[in-house]
């Protein structure tokens, strides 16, 4: 990735220094896409082996450098029960800290759940969609209400819920979408969408739109440390 700039020097080994240093075993980290630069899932071995030192659960979804992904069921066979990996669906976790289980699994103080798929580019003011992008962008809102709908079947009382989706859910300057409509009615408590690189003065780390909390999370704009998501 240092190709891209100094600023991506010794990445990988920042990002698990900070994370490995600021999480452990009960916590629960998300990453939102771009996993691998592999193109065939055979090639992804020393990329998988990367995730699985991170400490805690791990949540991932797809992102569009993903080439790798196809089946849904050996990526999780390969990746094990510690790396959960969302595709149009939701998984619900316990925040193991936050109480005690009742003999039911269920804590007094709720879990989270999370919803998660890829996502395409919002359209930008006055910029009209070309037809192709128009067609996975439709389909990509329907995956989206998917996930938030397994969501909803998943939550007990006092979870909190959390969309995950690689691309930007609102445009440039974070209009409404059908994306952002979606958390409204499904009361998504916080989104976290990477895709963005570049310039960090550029875009907003977290947005707040109605009763969700929106935040950025590519790690090269956060510097190559762990976002913290307040619910």
């Amino acid at each position: 990735m240092n190709i891209f700039g100094d600023h991506w020097e010794n990445y990988e080994q920042r990002i698990l220094d900070d994370w490995n240093s600021k999480l452990d075993e009960h916590d629960i980290g998300v990453i939102a896409g771009d996993i691998s630069w592999a193109m065939k899932m055979s090639e992804t071995n020393l990329d998988f082996e990367y995730l699985k030192k991170l400490n805690g659960q791990k949540v991932i979804i797809r992102g569009n450098h993903d080439y790798w992904w196809k089946s849904i069921t050996k990526i999780r066979e390969e990746l094990g029960p510690n790396i959960h990996v969302l595709q149009n669906d939701a998984i619900r976790l316990e925040f193991p800290s936050r109480g005690v289980p009742h003999s039911d699994g269920v804590c007094d103080d709720g879990g989270i759940v999370l919803a998660g798929t890829r996502g395409w580019k919002v359209p930008e003011r006055k910029q009209p969609q070309k037809p192709d992008d128009k067609k996975i962008y439709e389909r990509e809102i329907l995956r989206f209400e998917l996930a938030l709908k397994d969501a909803k079947t998943k939550m007990h009382d006092e979870d909190k819920l959390v969309a995950v989706i690689h691309y930007p859910p609102f445009n440039a300057t974070h209009d409404d979408s059908p994306f952002t409509k979606l958390c409204d009615k499904f009361e998504v408590d916080a989104c976290i969408y990477g895709h963005l690189h570049g310039n960090p003065g550029r875009v907003a780390l977290e947005v707040t739109k109605n009763k969700t909390k929106y935040y950025l999370t590519s790690c090269d704009i956060v510097g190559h440390k762990v976002v913290e998501i307040n619910l």
